[in-house]
């Protein structure tokens, strides 16, 4: 008998992937079992113990990679139109992106390997001399979300190739296959086949692997509720997880309004809000507050939504209907206890217009949550105190954004905000996929980012030698 590829799954339980936007099925893929997920861990953990490719080569198959995602682009952007509901001028912004991440990835491969230790530095140290290096971890296990199906995903695995682990992924069940497609240009690209393999299947098999014991780490990228349960199961292993936000801005009397204003409005609805560091909370200050509020609905108002393939569309659908339903249920509840809606959230299907809401209590689960849907709450202040102490109230602390004229309130501001980033004269959902990313409070757990990722990816070892 033939042996049997445990990373290949059964045909039981079909996955159906949908077309976001006209609702009809692009895919059936097989899921794996917990049977099946056993024996792919077990094997993946087994070739976490081979000797890693060498740097030269991890960073030669993430260059390559790199370029196969920049020749097919169109088709990639295409593709996480029709899997993720984005505009296809978003998903265009996606790919590029993502091929940035594979080569700042390429680029740590090679750079950041170690460094040598002054042990001189301390009495008694003087006759030793040393490094330390940054070595695999081993097996990792990367869960990724639907929002960026593809960026988040490079963000999982260039760092962990370029630090020469092994990885098992498990993409979100609404996004599989732009996953697969990364994976299939990294082995394109020349990635040896057992380094990363991709499993698709439910909680059961989320569970099986971010409990087992071969796991070194897991990376995690979801929601808040997902990530508890990930922590309580996990047990003793690295985990990295970045569990969403509940972004403010913050708009002085001096800041310049068309700025935040259109800063704001593309904060606040791209990728139909569902973006961990989108504009959630605009803070305005009183003596501005009615011509920012007047001039963002009425810039709120003629976004187009629609048919994500058609390049004026400005906000497409939402993941499915039951998110957008799930939204609209959050907007009337905030109105039945006093917050007025200016315009949108009127729900059809997987869409949710662009809703501004103002007057929303700070009890209710609109305000209190992350709605990581074209929702965005504007309220006035009248102190820069009372401003910053309203954008901190909230458990979740990814960025934040200030607009203002003034360097030293800016400077002051941004200190004063518990956040993982503040964003000057600019939407907090700015994003480099260069620097450190991450949030304070439950926002998240560790760095993402390229380099920052790759550290969270790999461990010291010392080398000392006593002469």
């Amino acid at each position: 008998m033939a042996d049997v590829d445990p990373s290949a799954p059964t045909q039981h339980d079909a996955l159906v992937v949908y077309d976001k936007y006209t609702g009809l099925p692009i895919a059936h893929l097989p899921q794996h079992s917990v049977v099946e997920t056993q024996a792919i861990v077990a094997q993946a953990a087994e070739a976490s113990h081979h000797e890693p490719l060498p740097r030269h080569q991890r960073a030669a198959v993430l260059e390559r990679a790199a370029a196969l995602l920049d020749e097919r682009g169109a088709n990639v952007a295409s593709l996480i139109v029709s899997e993720a509901g984005k505009t296809i001028r978003q998903a265009r912004k996606e790919v590029a992106r993502a091929v940035n991440t594979l080569r700042l990835s390429a680029g740590e491969a090679v750079r950041n390997a170690g460094e040598v230790i002054p042990f001189d530095a301390f009495p008694g140290g003087e006759s030793r001399r040393g490094w330390y290096t940054r070595e695999p971890l081993g097996l990792i296990v990367a869960i990724t979300p639907y929002n960026d199906a593809l960026n988040l995903v490079a963000h999982k695995l260039g760092p962990a190739i370029a630090g020469g682990n092994t990885v098992i992924l498990k993409p979100a069940q609404q996004t599989p296959l732009t996953a697969r497609l990364l994976v299939a240009l990294l082995i394109e690209a020349g990635l040896p086949n057992h380094m990363v393999t991709i499993v698709i299947g439910d909680h059961a098999v989320g569970e099986t692997l971010v409990q087992s014991r071969h796991v070194r780490m897991v990376s995690f990228t979801g929601g808040f509720a997902t990530g508890e349960a990930i922590a309580a199961a996990a047990g003793i292993k690295r985990l990295t997880m970045e569990l969403g936000g509940n972004s403010p801005v913050l708009v002085f009397d001096d800041a310049d309004l068309d700025l935040a204003v259109d800063a704001c409005v593309s904060g606040a609805f791209w990728a139909a809000g569902q973006n961990c560091i989108g504009a959630q909370r605009v803070l305005v200050h009183q003596a501005v507050y009615e011509r920012f509020l007047n001039d963002f609905v009425s810039s709120v108002s003629a976004l187009i939504v629609g048919d994500p393939r058609e390049e004026t569309t400005d906000v497409g659908p939402m993941i499915g209907a039951h998110a957008a339903v799930s939204v609209r249920e959050k907007l009337l509840e905030a109105v039945a206890q006093g917050a007025t809606l200016l315009t949108g959230g009127e729900q059809s299907g997987p869409f949710l217009t662009p809703a501004v809401v103002t007057d929303v209590p700070h009890t209710c689960r609109l305000w209190n949550e992350e709605v990581f849907a074209p929702v965005v709450i504007i309220e006035p202040f009248d102190t820069e105190e009372a401003a910053v102490a309203v954008a901190n109230d909230s458990e979740f602390a990814l960025q934040a954004g200030v607009f203002t004229s003034d360097l030293n309130r800016a400077l002051r501001v941004s200190e004063s905000i518990d956040a993982g980033g503040v964003m000057i004269n600019d939407s907090s959902d700015y994003r480099l996929d260069s620097m450190p990313f991450g949030g304070s409070k439950y926002g998240s757990m560790g760095r993402e980012g390229v380099r920052f990722a790759y550290e969270e990816m790999t461990q010291t070892k010392v080398v000392a030698i006593a002469r």
